[in-house]
């Protein structure tokens, strides 16, 4: 399972998403970035901050 925690792109954010494919994290996250902090214009580099922050679950201590 792959995980994306929003607060390590922006600060203060508690929001995260879980999916089995980096694709469908990316997804969530830019709809997230447009519903939650009035994102209207999604660059390819914020689309490589995610893909850069996306871990593996598994690999994260508890």
């Amino acid at each position: 399972m792959r995980l994306f925690e929003c607060g390590t792109l922006v600060p203060g954010c508690e929001w995260h998403t879980r999916a089995d494919e980096d694709a469908e994290v990316v997804r969530r996250t830019v709809d997230h970035l447009r519903q939650a902090h009035g994102e209207t214009v999604i660059r390819e580099n914020m689309v490589e901050n995610i893909k850069t922050r996306i871990r593996d679950e598994s690999t994260i201590q508890a």
